[in-house]
Protein backbone atom coordinates (compact mmCIF):
# COMPACT_ATOMS: atom_id res chain seq x y z
CA UNK A 1 0.00 0.00 0.00
CA UNK A 2 1.34 3.42 -0.97
CA UNK A 3 2.62 5.75 1.73
CA UNK A 4 1.30 9.16 0.71
CA UNK A 5 2.89 10.91 3.68
CA UNK A 6 6.52 9.84 3.33
CA UNK A 7 7.80 13.32 2.43
CA UNK A 8 5.84 14.91 5.28
CA UNK A 9 7.22 12.40 7.77
CA UNK A 10 10.76 12.97 6.53
CA UNK A 11 10.28 16.72 6.85
CA UNK A 12 9.00 16.35 10.41
CA UNK A 13 12.06 14.27 11.26
CA UNK A 14 14.43 16.90 9.92
CA UNK A 15 12.66 19.66 11.84
CA UNK A 16 12.83 17.60 15.02
CA UNK A 17 16.58 17.19 14.52
CA UNK A 18 17.03 20.90 13.91
CA UNK A 19 15.10 21.93 17.02
CA UNK A 20 18.03 20.89 19.17
CA UNK A 21 19.75 24.07 17.95
CA UNK A 22 16.74 26.37 18.27
CA UNK A 23 14.75 28.23 20.88
CA UNK A 24 11.38 27.85 19.24
CA UNK A 25 12.25 28.84 15.67
CA UNK A 26 15.19 31.10 16.50
CA UNK A 27 18.74 29.83 16.02
CA UNK A 28 21.86 31.86 16.96
CA UNK A 29 24.42 32.41 14.19
CA UNK A 30 26.96 30.32 16.13
CA UNK A 31 24.68 27.29 15.77
CA UNK A 32 23.97 27.68 12.04
CA UNK A 33 26.46 24.99 10.99
CA UNK A 34 25.01 22.48 13.45
CA UNK A 35 21.50 23.33 12.25
CA UNK A 36 22.38 22.68 8.62
CA UNK A 37 24.13 19.42 9.44
CA UNK A 38 20.97 18.34 11.27
CA UNK A 39 18.44 19.14 8.55
CA UNK A 40 20.40 18.40 5.35
CA UNK A 41 20.75 14.98 3.75
CA UNK A 42 23.32 13.89 1.12
CA UNK A 43 22.05 14.58 -2.39
CA UNK A 44 19.45 17.17 -1.31
CA UNK A 45 18.32 19.85 -3.71
CA UNK A 46 19.14 23.10 -1.93
CA UNK A 47 18.26 26.66 -2.90
CA UNK A 48 20.73 29.06 -1.32
CA UNK A 49 19.65 32.66 -1.89
CA UNK A 50 21.81 33.63 -4.16
CA UNK A 51 19.89 36.40 -5.96
CA UNK A 52 21.83 38.69 -8.24
CA UNK A 53 21.89 41.27 -5.41
CA UNK A 54 20.67 39.98 -2.01
CA UNK A 55 22.78 37.21 -0.50
CA UNK A 56 22.04 34.82 2.37
CA UNK A 57 25.72 35.15 3.23
CA UNK A 58 25.58 33.96 6.84
CA UNK A 59 23.94 30.72 5.70
CA UNK A 60 26.37 30.45 2.78
CA UNK A 61 29.30 30.62 5.20
CA UNK A 62 27.64 28.06 7.46
CA UNK A 63 27.07 25.68 4.56
CA UNK A 64 30.71 25.99 3.49
CA UNK A 65 31.77 25.01 7.04
CA UNK A 66 29.66 21.85 7.17
CA UNK A 67 31.42 18.50 7.51
CA UNK A 68 31.59 16.91 4.01
CA UNK A 69 31.27 13.51 5.70
CA UNK A 70 27.79 14.57 6.86
CA UNK A 71 26.69 16.94 4.07
CA UNK A 72 27.79 16.11 0.56
CA UNK A 73 26.73 15.76 -3.08
CA UNK A 74 24.15 18.55 -2.79
CA UNK A 75 22.33 19.69 -5.90
CA UNK A 76 22.34 23.50 -5.75
CA UNK A 77 19.43 25.20 -7.51
CA UNK A 78 19.86 28.95 -7.11
CA UNK A 79 19.59 32.14 -9.10
CA UNK A 80 22.98 33.64 -8.45
CA UNK A 81 26.51 32.36 -7.94
CA UNK A 82 27.82 35.57 -6.38
CA UNK A 83 29.81 34.81 -3.22
CA UNK A 84 33.06 32.82 -3.01
CA UNK A 85 31.29 30.36 -0.67
CA UNK A 86 28.86 29.51 -3.46
CA UNK A 87 31.76 27.84 -5.27
CA UNK A 88 33.80 26.78 -2.23
CA UNK A 89 31.18 24.14 -1.45
CA UNK A 90 31.88 22.44 -4.80
CA UNK A 91 35.61 22.34 -4.17
CA UNK A 92 34.95 20.84 -0.72
CA UNK A 93 32.62 18.11 -1.97
CA UNK A 94 29.63 19.53 -0.11
CA UNK A 95 27.90 20.26 -3.42
CA UNK A 96 28.16 18.37 -6.69
CA UNK A 97 25.54 19.52 -9.22
CA UNK A 98 24.46 23.05 -10.16
CA UNK A 99 21.49 24.66 -11.89
CA UNK A 100 21.70 28.46 -11.87
CA UNK A 101 21.08 31.69 -13.79
CA UNK A 102 23.69 34.34 -13.02
CA UNK A 103 27.32 34.38 -11.91
CA UNK A 104 28.58 37.90 -12.58
CA UNK A 105 31.20 38.44 -9.81
CA UNK A 106 32.23 34.76 -9.95
CA UNK A 107 32.20 34.53 -13.76
CA UNK A 108 35.93 33.89 -14.09
CA UNK A 109 36.11 31.30 -11.32
CA UNK A 110 33.04 29.40 -12.46
CA UNK A 111 34.48 29.25 -15.98
CA UNK A 112 37.64 27.59 -14.62
CA UNK A 113 35.62 25.17 -12.52
CA UNK A 114 33.25 24.25 -15.33
CA UNK A 115 36.03 23.73 -17.87
CA UNK A 116 37.97 21.86 -15.16
CA UNK A 117 35.11 19.47 -14.43
CA UNK A 118 34.70 20.49 -10.78
CA UNK A 119 31.00 21.21 -11.21
CA UNK A 120 28.38 18.93 -12.73
CA UNK A 121 26.26 21.46 -14.61
CA UNK A 122 22.57 20.93 -15.18
CA UNK A 123 21.90 24.12 -17.13
CA UNK A 124 22.32 27.87 -17.14
CA UNK A 125 18.71 29.06 -16.89
CA UNK A 126 16.77 32.22 -17.36
CA UNK A 127 15.29 33.43 -14.09
CA UNK A 128 11.70 32.58 -14.98
CA UNK A 129 12.79 29.21 -16.30
CA UNK A 130 14.56 28.32 -13.05
CA UNK A 131 11.66 29.62 -10.96
CA UNK A 132 9.29 27.48 -13.02
CA UNK A 133 11.40 24.39 -12.45
CA UNK A 134 11.23 24.96 -8.69
CA UNK A 135 7.58 23.97 -9.07
CA UNK A 136 8.13 21.06 -11.44
CA UNK A 137 11.32 19.03 -11.25
CA UNK A 138 13.86 21.14 -9.29
CA UNK A 139 11.80 21.66 -6.14
CA UNK A 140 14.15 22.44 -3.23
CA UNK A 141 14.11 20.14 -0.23
CA UNK A 142 15.79 22.90 1.77
CA UNK A 143 15.68 26.64 1.08
CA UNK A 144 18.18 29.00 2.73
CA UNK A 145 16.88 32.55 2.36
CA UNK A 146 17.48 36.08 3.67
CA UNK A 147 15.26 38.77 5.16
CA UNK A 148 15.63 42.04 7.03
CA UNK A 149 13.81 41.02 10.20
CA UNK A 150 11.58 38.36 11.72
CA UNK A 151 9.47 37.93 14.80
CA UNK A 152 9.70 34.81 16.96
CA UNK A 153 6.87 33.18 15.03
CA UNK A 154 8.94 33.36 11.86
CA UNK A 155 7.00 36.12 10.11
CA UNK A 156 9.51 37.74 7.75
CA UNK A 157 10.02 41.28 6.57
CA UNK A 158 12.15 41.12 3.44
CA UNK A 159 12.39 44.88 2.95
CA UNK A 160 13.12 46.47 -0.42
CA UNK A 161 15.17 43.53 -1.71
CA UNK A 162 12.44 40.90 -1.71
CA UNK A 163 13.70 39.63 -5.08
CA UNK A 164 13.36 35.82 -5.38
CA UNK A 165 12.32 35.06 -1.80
CA UNK A 166 8.54 34.56 -2.23
CA UNK A 167 9.04 32.18 -5.14
CA UNK A 168 11.67 30.09 -3.38
CA UNK A 169 9.60 29.87 -0.19
CA UNK A 170 6.37 29.02 -2.00
CA UNK A 171 7.95 26.12 -3.87
CA UNK A 172 9.75 24.73 -0.83
CA UNK A 173 7.25 25.20 1.97
CA UNK A 174 4.28 23.76 0.12
CA UNK A 175 6.13 20.65 -1.07
CA UNK A 176 7.29 19.32 2.29
CA UNK A 177 10.56 21.22 2.27
CA UNK A 178 12.33 23.13 5.03
CA UNK A 179 12.79 26.91 4.96
CA UNK A 180 15.60 28.52 6.94
CA UNK A 181 15.81 32.32 6.96
CA UNK A 182 18.70 34.44 8.08
CA UNK A 183 17.63 37.88 9.28
CA UNK A 184 19.42 41.00 10.41
CA UNK A 185 17.39 41.19 13.61
CA UNK A 186 14.67 39.53 15.66
CA UNK A 187 11.87 41.99 16.48
CA UNK A 188 8.61 41.90 18.39
CA UNK A 189 6.64 43.04 15.35
CA UNK A 190 7.79 43.20 11.72
CA UNK A 191 6.98 46.38 9.71
CA UNK A 192 4.95 44.27 7.28
CA UNK A 193 4.57 40.52 6.78
CA UNK A 194 6.21 39.65 3.47
CA UNK A 195 6.50 35.92 4.19
CA UNK A 196 4.06 34.38 6.73
CA UNK A 197 5.63 32.55 9.63
CA UNK A 198 3.87 29.25 8.89
CA UNK A 199 6.13 28.94 5.82
CA UNK A 200 9.36 29.44 7.80
CA UNK A 201 10.78 26.64 9.95
CA UNK A 202 13.94 28.23 11.41
CA UNK A 203 15.19 31.80 11.74
CA UNK A 204 18.93 32.42 12.12
CA UNK A 205 19.85 35.69 13.80
CA UNK A 206 22.79 36.57 11.53
CA UNK A 207 26.01 37.98 12.91
CA UNK A 208 26.10 40.72 10.24
CA UNK A 209 23.45 42.24 7.91
CA UNK A 210 23.11 40.30 4.67
CA UNK A 211 25.16 41.52 1.73
CA UNK A 212 23.54 43.38 -1.15
CA UNK A 213 25.50 43.90 -4.38
CA UNK A 214 25.08 47.42 -5.91
CA UNK A 215 24.76 45.74 -9.27
CA UNK A 216 22.93 48.48 -11.12
CA UNK A 217 24.97 51.51 -10.03
CA UNK A 218 26.93 53.13 -12.85
CA UNK A 219 29.09 56.18 -12.19
CA UNK A 220 28.41 58.84 -14.83
CA UNK A 221 32.03 59.96 -14.45
CA UNK A 222 33.10 56.72 -16.13
CA UNK A 223 30.80 57.20 -19.12
CA UNK A 224 32.52 57.69 -22.48
CA UNK A 225 31.65 59.70 -25.57
CA UNK A 226 31.28 56.44 -27.48
CA UNK A 227 28.59 55.26 -25.08
CA UNK A 228 26.88 58.64 -25.32
CA UNK A 229 26.91 58.41 -29.13
CA UNK A 230 25.32 54.96 -29.04
CA UNK A 231 22.70 56.22 -26.59
CA UNK A 232 21.85 59.13 -28.91
CA UNK A 233 21.39 56.73 -31.81
CA UNK A 234 19.20 54.42 -29.74
CA UNK A 235 16.98 57.29 -28.60
CA UNK A 236 16.53 58.87 -32.01
CA UNK A 237 16.72 55.78 -34.23
CA UNK A 238 14.71 53.34 -32.09
CA UNK A 239 12.92 54.88 -29.09
CA UNK A 240 11.54 57.85 -31.03
CA UNK A 241 10.73 55.96 -34.23
CA UNK A 242 8.81 53.20 -32.47
CA UNK A 243 7.30 55.36 -29.72
CA UNK A 244 8.63 53.11 -26.97
CA UNK A 245 6.93 53.84 -23.65
CA UNK A 246 7.06 50.46 -21.86
CA UNK A 247 10.57 49.08 -21.54
CA UNK A 248 13.34 47.35 -19.65
CA UNK A 249 17.02 48.32 -19.56
CA UNK A 250 19.73 45.76 -18.98
CA UNK A 251 22.89 46.40 -16.98
CA UNK A 252 25.59 48.57 -18.53
CA UNK A 253 26.95 51.99 -19.33
CA UNK A 254 25.17 52.11 -22.69
CA UNK A 255 21.71 51.91 -21.14
CA UNK A 256 22.74 54.15 -18.21
CA UNK A 257 23.75 56.76 -20.81
CA UNK A 258 20.27 56.56 -22.36
CA UNK A 259 18.74 57.23 -18.93
CA UNK A 260 20.94 60.28 -18.44
CA UNK A 261 20.14 61.65 -21.91
CA UNK A 262 16.36 61.58 -21.44
CA UNK A 263 16.16 64.98 -19.64
CA UNK A 264 18.62 66.59 -22.08
CA UNK A 265 18.98 65.18 -25.58
CA UNK A 266 15.58 63.45 -25.68
CA UNK A 267 13.96 66.57 -24.19
CA UNK A 268 15.37 68.64 -27.07
CA UNK A 269 13.81 66.16 -29.48
CA UNK A 270 10.41 66.79 -27.87
CA UNK A 271 10.02 63.22 -26.67
CA UNK A 272 8.86 63.71 -23.08
CA UNK A 273 5.60 61.83 -22.55
CA UNK A 274 6.14 59.94 -25.83
CA UNK A 275 8.86 57.52 -24.77
CA UNK A 276 10.23 55.81 -21.63
CA UNK A 277 7.31 56.37 -19.29
CA UNK A 278 6.64 52.90 -17.82
CA UNK A 279 9.48 50.65 -16.70
CA UNK A 280 10.30 47.16 -15.45
CA UNK A 281 13.60 48.12 -13.87
CA UNK A 282 15.62 48.11 -10.70
CA UNK A 283 15.83 51.61 -9.22
CA UNK A 284 18.85 52.71 -11.24
CA UNK A 285 20.48 55.82 -9.73
CA UNK A 286 21.03 57.09 -13.30
CA UNK A 287 17.24 57.20 -13.71
CA UNK A 288 16.92 59.83 -10.96
CA UNK A 289 17.25 62.88 -13.27
CA UNK A 290 14.57 61.49 -15.59
CA UNK A 291 12.25 60.87 -12.65
CA UNK A 292 12.88 64.35 -11.24
CA UNK A 293 12.28 65.89 -14.68
CA UNK A 294 8.85 64.32 -14.97
CA UNK A 295 9.74 61.70 -17.59
CA UNK A 296 8.91 58.58 -15.61
CA UNK A 297 5.36 57.61 -14.63
CA UNK A 298 5.94 54.22 -13.01
CA UNK A 299 8.68 51.72 -12.17
CA UNK A 300 8.22 48.13 -11.00
CA UNK A 301 11.41 46.56 -9.65
CA UNK A 302 13.07 43.14 -9.67
CA UNK A 303 15.05 44.15 -6.56
CA UNK A 304 16.28 47.37 -5.05
CA UNK A 305 19.64 49.14 -5.26
CA UNK A 306 22.00 50.06 -2.46
CA UNK A 307 21.47 53.64 -1.28
CA UNK A 308 18.12 54.18 -3.01
CA UNK A 309 15.83 53.35 -0.08
CA UNK A 310 15.14 56.92 1.11
CA UNK A 311 14.64 58.16 -2.43
CA UNK A 312 12.14 55.40 -3.18
CA UNK A 313 10.28 56.07 0.08
CA UNK A 314 9.77 59.71 -0.97
CA UNK A 315 8.60 58.84 -4.51
CA UNK A 316 5.62 56.49 -3.91
CA UNK A 317 3.84 57.81 -7.02
CA UNK A 318 6.62 56.25 -9.09
CA UNK A 319 7.62 53.07 -7.21
CA UNK A 320 5.66 50.18 -5.72
CA UNK A 321 5.93 50.67 -1.95
CA UNK A 322 4.26 49.13 1.08
CA UNK A 323 2.45 50.82 3.92
CA UNK A 324 5.80 51.03 5.71
CA UNK A 325 7.16 53.12 2.83
CA UNK A 326 9.75 50.64 1.60
CA UNK A 327 9.96 49.18 -1.87
CA UNK A 328 8.15 45.94 -2.64
CA UNK A 329 10.21 44.21 -5.29
CA UNK A 330 9.54 40.77 -6.75
CA UNK A 331 11.78 39.22 -9.35
CA UNK A 332 9.27 36.69 -10.67
CA UNK A 333 6.51 39.26 -11.12
CA UNK A 334 8.85 41.85 -12.64
CA UNK A 335 10.35 39.29 -15.03
CA UNK A 336 6.80 38.47 -16.14
CA UNK A 337 6.06 42.17 -16.59
CA UNK A 338 9.23 42.62 -18.61
CA UNK A 339 8.40 39.63 -20.77
CA UNK A 340 4.75 40.35 -21.52
CA UNK A 341 4.04 44.00 -20.71
CA UNK A 342 7.15 45.72 -22.14
CA UNK A 343 7.63 46.57 -25.80
CA UNK A 344 11.43 46.84 -25.69
CA UNK A 345 14.41 45.26 -24.00
CA UNK A 346 17.82 46.78 -24.55
CA UNK A 347 20.94 45.25 -23.07
CA UNK A 348 24.51 44.31 -23.79
CA UNK A 349 26.50 41.15 -24.30
CA UNK A 350 30.05 39.86 -24.66
CA UNK A 351 29.78 38.13 -28.05
CA UNK A 352 27.51 38.29 -31.11
CA UNK A 353 27.86 35.93 -34.05
CA UNK A 354 27.03 36.44 -37.72
CA UNK A 355 23.42 35.34 -37.24
CA UNK A 356 22.86 37.60 -34.25
CA UNK A 357 23.05 34.99 -31.46
CA UNK A 358 24.55 36.59 -28.37
CA UNK A 359 26.20 35.11 -25.31
CA UNK A 360 27.98 36.16 -22.12
CA UNK A 361 30.18 33.06 -22.17
CA UNK A 362 33.85 33.42 -23.11
CA UNK A 363 36.84 31.15 -22.65
CA UNK A 364 37.71 33.00 -19.44
CA UNK A 365 34.30 33.99 -18.09
CA UNK A 366 30.88 32.37 -17.71
CA UNK A 367 28.69 35.19 -16.42
CA UNK A 368 25.34 33.50 -16.86
CA UNK A 369 22.52 35.65 -18.11
CA UNK A 370 19.89 36.00 -15.39
CA UNK A 371 16.70 37.43 -16.79
CA UNK A 372 18.04 38.80 -20.07
CA UNK A 373 16.65 35.88 -22.14
CA UNK A 374 13.20 36.53 -20.62
CA UNK A 375 13.40 40.26 -21.24
CA UNK A 376 15.14 39.69 -24.57
CA UNK A 377 12.66 37.38 -26.22
CA UNK A 378 9.52 37.72 -28.28
CA UNK A 379 6.71 36.23 -26.13
CA UNK A 380 4.45 34.19 -28.37
CA UNK A 381 1.78 34.17 -25.70
CA UNK A 382 1.19 37.93 -25.96
CA UNK A 383 -2.24 38.94 -27.20
CA UNK A 384 -2.60 42.69 -26.47
CA UNK A 385 -1.54 45.21 -29.15
CA UNK A 386 0.41 48.43 -28.85
CA UNK A 387 1.56 50.80 -31.58
CA UNK A 388 5.20 49.86 -30.93
CA UNK A 389 4.54 46.13 -31.02
CA UNK A 390 2.40 46.32 -34.15
CA UNK A 391 4.88 48.52 -36.04
CA UNK A 392 7.70 46.08 -35.33
CA UNK A 393 5.50 43.20 -36.47
CA UNK A 394 4.72 44.92 -39.75
CA UNK A 395 8.43 45.55 -40.35
CA UNK A 396 9.14 41.88 -39.77
CA UNK A 397 6.84 41.08 -42.68
CA UNK A 398 3.89 38.80 -43.11
CA UNK A 399 0.93 38.17 -45.31
CA UNK A 400 -2.75 37.44 -45.02
CA UNK A 401 -5.37 39.14 -42.88
CA UNK A 402 -3.80 42.12 -41.04
CA UNK A 403 -5.87 41.24 -37.96
CA UNK A 404 -3.88 38.00 -37.74
CA UNK A 405 -0.47 39.64 -38.10
CA UNK A 406 1.58 39.18 -34.95
CA UNK A 407 3.42 42.10 -33.44
CA UNK A 408 7.06 41.88 -32.37
CA UNK A 409 8.82 42.84 -29.19
CA UNK A 410 11.90 44.95 -29.84
CA UNK A 411 15.06 43.26 -28.58
CA UNK A 412 18.10 45.48 -28.90
CA UNK A 413 21.75 44.71 -28.23
CA UNK A 414 23.80 47.86 -27.58
CA UNK A 415 27.48 47.00 -27.62
CA UNK A 416 30.82 48.53 -28.46
CA UNK A 417 32.63 46.64 -31.21
CA UNK A 418 35.60 45.95 -28.93
CA UNK A 419 35.24 45.13 -25.24
CA UNK A 420 37.68 44.72 -22.37
CA UNK A 421 41.30 44.09 -23.41
CA UNK A 422 40.24 44.79 -27.02
CA UNK A 423 38.25 41.56 -27.23
CA UNK A 424 36.02 41.75 -30.31
CA UNK A 425 32.31 41.64 -29.55
CA UNK A 426 31.58 40.20 -33.00
CA UNK A 427 32.77 36.66 -33.69
CA UNK A 428 32.19 33.91 -36.21
CA UNK A 429 31.59 31.28 -33.53
CA UNK A 430 30.43 31.84 -29.96
CA UNK A 431 32.65 30.59 -27.16
CA UNK A 432 29.45 29.16 -25.66
CA UNK A 433 29.64 26.40 -28.27
CA UNK A 434 33.12 25.43 -27.08
CA UNK A 435 31.91 25.29 -23.48
CA UNK A 436 29.04 23.02 -24.53
CA UNK A 437 31.46 20.74 -26.38
CA UNK A 438 33.98 20.70 -23.57
CA UNK A 439 31.61 19.68 -20.78
CA UNK A 440 29.12 17.72 -22.86
CA UNK A 441 26.13 20.07 -22.85
CA UNK A 442 23.43 19.22 -25.38
CA UNK A 443 22.38 22.88 -25.51
CA UNK A 444 24.89 25.74 -25.60
CA UNK A 445 24.26 28.59 -23.09
CA UNK A 446 23.14 31.27 -25.56
CA UNK A 447 21.77 34.37 -23.86
CA UNK A 448 19.57 35.80 -26.66
CA UNK A 449 18.84 33.81 -29.78
CA UNK A 450 19.20 35.42 -33.18
CA UNK A 451 15.54 35.16 -34.10
CA UNK A 452 14.64 37.34 -31.11
CA UNK A 453 17.14 40.14 -31.82
CA UNK A 454 15.60 43.00 -33.78
CA UNK A 455 18.34 45.68 -33.64
CA UNK A 456 22.05 45.92 -32.93
CA UNK A 457 23.51 49.30 -31.93
CA UNK A 458 27.25 49.97 -32.03
CA UNK A 459 29.33 53.13 -32.30
CA UNK A 460 29.19 52.60 -36.08
CA UNK A 461 25.42 52.63 -36.39
CA UNK A 462 22.19 50.66 -36.09
CA UNK A 463 21.40 47.39 -37.85
CA UNK A 464 17.63 46.87 -38.13
CA UNK A 465 17.38 43.10 -38.49
CA UNK A 466 13.58 43.21 -38.74
CA UNK A 467 13.92 44.55 -42.28
CA UNK A 468 16.30 41.81 -43.45
CA UNK A 469 14.65 39.32 -45.78
CA UNK A 470 17.47 36.79 -46.28
CA UNK A 471 20.21 35.24 -44.16
CA UNK A 472 22.78 36.99 -46.37
CA UNK A 473 21.17 40.39 -45.73
CA UNK A 474 21.17 39.69 -42.01
CA UNK A 475 24.85 38.71 -42.00
CA UNK A 476 25.86 41.79 -43.97
CA UNK A 477 23.77 44.07 -41.74
CA UNK A 478 25.63 42.71 -38.71
CA UNK A 479 28.97 43.04 -40.46
CA UNK A 480 27.96 46.56 -41.42
CA UNK A 481 27.97 47.73 -37.79
CA UNK A 482 30.80 45.50 -36.53
CA UNK A 483 33.46 48.20 -36.95
CA UNK A 484 37.10 47.22 -37.36
CA UNK A 485 36.68 43.73 -35.95
CA UNK A 486 37.55 40.87 -38.25
CA UNK A 487 33.83 40.42 -38.82
CA UNK A 488 33.41 44.08 -39.75
CA UNK A 489 36.40 44.08 -42.11
CA UNK A 490 34.89 41.10 -43.92
CA UNK A 491 31.77 42.99 -45.02
CA UNK A 492 30.59 43.25 -48.63
CA UNK A 493 30.82 47.02 -48.84
CA UNK A 494 28.57 47.35 -51.86
CA UNK A 495 25.86 45.24 -50.25
CA UNK A 496 26.12 47.14 -46.97
CA UNK A 497 25.59 50.38 -48.88
CA UNK A 498 22.49 48.87 -50.51
CA UNK A 499 21.22 47.91 -47.05
CA UNK A 500 21.95 51.45 -45.92
CA UNK A 501 19.88 52.83 -48.79
CA UNK A 502 16.97 50.69 -47.56
CA UNK A 503 17.36 51.90 -43.96
CA UNK A 504 18.54 48.51 -42.66
CA UNK A 505 21.96 49.90 -41.75
CA UNK A 506 21.94 53.47 -40.46
CA UNK A 507 24.98 55.54 -39.64
CA UNK A 508 24.88 58.48 -37.19
CA UNK A 509 24.72 60.91 -40.10
CA UNK A 510 21.71 59.04 -41.52
CA UNK A 511 19.94 59.89 -38.25
CA UNK A 512 21.03 63.51 -38.33
CA UNK A 513 23.50 62.94 -35.51
CA UNK A 514 26.93 64.53 -35.55
CA UNK A 515 29.32 62.18 -33.67
CA UNK A 516 31.31 65.16 -32.38
CA UNK A 517 28.14 66.28 -30.54
CA UNK A 518 28.32 63.14 -28.40
CA UNK A 519 29.85 65.01 -25.52
CA UNK A 520 29.66 64.48 -21.76
CA UNK A 521 27.99 67.88 -21.48
CA UNK A 522 24.82 66.12 -22.71
CA UNK A 523 24.60 63.99 -19.57
CA UNK A 524 22.03 65.19 -17.04
CA UNK A 525 24.47 64.10 -14.33
CA UNK A 526 28.21 63.70 -14.78
CA UNK A 527 29.08 62.16 -11.44
CA UNK A 528 27.57 60.25 -8.54
CA UNK A 529 27.62 63.51 -6.60
CA UNK A 530 25.42 65.07 -9.30
CA UNK A 531 22.94 62.21 -8.83
CA UNK A 532 22.84 62.93 -5.09
CA UNK A 533 22.05 66.59 -5.87
CA UNK A 534 19.32 65.60 -8.33
CA UNK A 535 17.75 63.44 -5.61
CA UNK A 536 17.66 66.31 -3.14
CA UNK A 537 20.11 64.43 -0.93
CA UNK A 538 17.87 61.35 -0.70
CA UNK A 539 20.22 59.06 -2.63
CA UNK A 540 22.93 57.65 -0.36
CA UNK A 541 25.47 55.96 -2.64
CA UNK A 542 27.73 53.13 -1.43
CA UNK A 543 31.06 54.26 -0.01
CA UNK A 544 33.05 52.96 -2.96
CA UNK A 545 31.20 55.37 -5.27
CA UNK A 546 31.90 58.42 -3.09
CA UNK A 547 34.91 60.49 -4.08
CA UNK A 548 34.03 63.75 -2.37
Amino acid sequence: MADWHRERAERDGRIAAGRAQAAGKVVPAASAVALLEAILRPGDRVCLEGDNQKQADCLARALSLCDPAKVHDLHMVQSGIVLPEHLDIFEQGIAKRLDYSYSGPQGGRIARMLFGGQIELGAVHTYLELFARYFIDLTPQVALIAGVSADRDGNLYTGPNTEDTPTVVEATAFKNGIVVAQVNEIVDRVPRVDIPGDRVDFVVAADTPFYVEPLFTRDPAAMTETQILMAMMAIKGIYAEYGIRRLNHGIGFGTAAIELLLPTYAERLGLRGKIATHWALNPHPTLIPAIESGWVSQVHCFGSEVGMDRYIRERPDVFFTGSDGSLRSNRAFCQTAGLYACDLFIGSTLQIDLSGHSSTVTQSRVAGFGGAPNMGSDPHGRRHPSDTWMKAGREAGGSGDPALTRGRKLVVQIVETFGDKLSPAFVERLDALELARKIGLELAPVMVYADDVTHIVTEEGIANLLLCRTADEREQAIRGVAGYTEIGRGRDRAMVERLRARGIVRRPEDLGIEPLDADRSLLAARSIKDLVHWSGGLYDPPARFRNW
